[in-house]
């Protein structure tokens, strides 16, 4: 059964799609059996062959993935809202029951999974009166633990020091912080050392616009999946 990993986000466009897609590419070019999987997507394009699932696509073309989309997501939404809001106006209710059988029939195919998250940490997937699911129960019930990707310029050592402390708030253990936007400079590098400081989580990789590659040594990247949250 494969390992997996858990990629959050500091909130929404920050580029975690982008992100894992690099990181998948870089595991499988590099030789390893990688794949991917995303509980809940909203925000999908209907197309004449039924509906786009963008980041999937996205993942599925750059990292060159031979399956399909809906393999990938279990929750699969038109509207561009939040996962719980849209399955209010849609129907089709996340379950973490699903999404557990789900995962592990890609764990089955791959020997690293990268699990992708919708919005930041805590993005309500579902939310009516009969459950409640949050992106960090998914992370526990998949048994994850995280990397979180934040954006390299201003306002950035606050937003990755609350969602780190919030993750740790939970008992989600957070294995690195992936910059993305970098463009260098002195507030850039300086927001490096503040992040690591504070949080006492390693930055593992720098991303500037238009990289097709994410620079990181493979054995590194290799030890951070794990299974029980490990």
């Amino acid at each position: 059964m494969g390992k997996g990993i858990f990629i959050t986000a500091t909130g929404t466009d920050v580029g975690k799609t982008y992100v894992t897609a690099l990181i998948v590419k870089k595991l499988r070019e590099a030789g390893y059996n990688a794949g991917y999987y995303k509980s809940a997507l909203s925000g999908t394009e209907r197309t004449e062959n039924g509906l786009h699932i963008g980041d999937a696509y996205h993942v599925k073309t750059i990292a060159k993935l031979n399956c399909g989309c809906t393999d990938m997501v279990s929750y699969v939404y038109e509207t561009a809202v939040s996962p719980h809001l849209a399955a209010k106006l849609e129907g089709n209710p996340a379950t973490l029951g699903k999404i557990a059988v789900d995962y592990e029939k890609q764990c089955s195919k791959y020997d690293y999974i990268t699990v992708e998250g919708s919005g930041g940490i805590i993005c309500p997937i579902r939310y009516d009166n009969e459950q409640q699911i949050f992106l960090e129960d998914i992370v526990k019930e998949l048994k994850l633990a995280v990397i979180v990707v934040a954006d390299a310029g201003l306002g950035t050592i606050n937003s990755t020091a609350l969602t780190v402390w919030y993750l740790q708030s939970k008992n989600i253990k957070v294995k690195g912080i992936i910059l993305n936007h970098y463009h260098g400079g002195v507030m850039e590098d300086d927001n490096i050392k503040m992040i690591e400081a504070i949080t006492d989580i390693p930055v593992i990789a720098l991303i500037r616009n238009g990289d097709s590659n994410i620079e990181i040594d493979i054995h590194m990247l290799e030890a951070l999946y794990g299974k029980d949250g490990n």
